[in-house]
């Protein structure tokens, strides 16, 4: 029920993990992929067994130059390019027998769900998405009352010229560090370096404490708080009240998710920015069964069955039936 897949992004070979479900085709497919320098078998594999299990195929990977994909330099975040990589990963996916190309979904952790925030906007073959403690910007984006900004924004990661000159990498320096002072890292909270020791350090995960940041100067900053007011598809935000990371700023999520054009969901789970994944955990459960029933909801097709994974309970708060109703409560359409 899951087998090696590949396809190429800006000249790279991206490896990943395609997930089938034992529904009938033609399934709704989800594509995944990790967060601030993680890797694919970093708990967003867990996430793609309840999507699995829920009746959606997924196309989990590896960003380009990280993990088991190709791509130089290695370790250089750039979401431009990553983006770019969501971009070709729907465009490989839609090919893939059994897969209804009509009904893509994107998933995104952290960093990368400020990514799947900006594809969203730009690429019309998405039918629904969903983001977990998404890195949208420490403030929210700048007003653009007249889309100019978004129209640059749009245009850079389409066709833009996105590569980092040497003044505009920031680094190497380690992902994570015990000791700011002596060995200052890319993210500084020690729950940060809890959670990357722990899953980083497993074997075989691939994912190395090294990295560099591109910040090339393009016409518009990176900032996908704006292209919030784009999105009209159903869209999920699984969001952590206090969360650490400067990035990944609730009131900034709150203010993108305010401005999304289409029916959405808005969904509280406490445990910080990491909380979310560490499996098994109540945390894990509830997000994941919250983001299966909202997929189902929107892409299953009725006469198929849903066998999400239960919820349990998380601080006095009944999983399952209770998360799904939390997300209805909290809808607009």
């Amino acid at each position: 029920m899951r087998r090696d897949v590949s396809f190429t992004s800006e000249g790279a070979v991206l490896r990943g993990w395609l997930y089938t479900p034992h529904a009938a085709p033609p399934w709704p497919l989800v594509v995944m992929a990790h967060g601030f320098s993680a890797t694919r078998g970093m708990a967003a594999d867990a996430y793609a067994e309840v999507f699995q299990r829920a009746g959606l195929a997924v196309l989990l990977y590896d960003h380009r130059g990280f993990g088991s994909s190709e791509g130089q330099p290695r370790h250089q975040i750039n979401p431009w390019i990553q983006a770019r990589g969501y971009r070709d990963a729907i465009t490989s996916a839609s090919d893939l027998e059994g897969v209804d190309p009509d009904r893509i979904v994107l998933w995104g952790d952290s960093l990368s769900g400020g990514v799947a925030l900006a594809v969203t906007a730009v690429d019309p073959r998405v039918a629904a998405l969903v983001v977990q403690v998404p890195a949208i910007g420490s403030e929210p984006p700048p007003p653009d009352p007249d889309g100019a900004l978004y129209a640059a924004f749009r245009e850079t990661l389409l066709a833009g010229n996105v590569e980092a000159s040497p003044g505009e990498v920031l680094g190497p320096m380690p992902v994570v560090s015990d000791d700011q002072v002596r060995r200052p890292s890319a993210l500084r909270p020690l729950t940060a370096y809890r959670w990357f020791i722990e899953y980083g350090g497993r074997l075989g995960s691939g994912w190395v404490n090294d990295v560099t940041r591109a910040v090339p100067g393009t016409p518009v900053p990176w900032h996908p708080g704006l292209c919030s007011p784009h999105v009209s598809c159903p869209a999920l935000f699984v969001v952590a009240p206090q969360d650490e990371m400067p990035f990944s700023v609730p009131s900034v999520s709150r203010v993108a998710f305010e401005r999304l054009a289409g029916p959405k969901a808005w969904l509280e789970v406490d445990g910080g920015h990491f909380g979310l994944l560490y499996v098994p955990s109540p945390a894990f459960d509830r997000a994941s069964s919250a983001e299966a029933q909202f997929l189902a909801r929107y892409l299953v097709r009725r006469d198929q069955p849903v066998r999400g994974r239960a919820s349990t309970t998380e601080r006095g708060h009944p999983g399952g039936g209770a998360a799904d109703d939390q997300v209805r409560s909290r809808s607009a359409s």
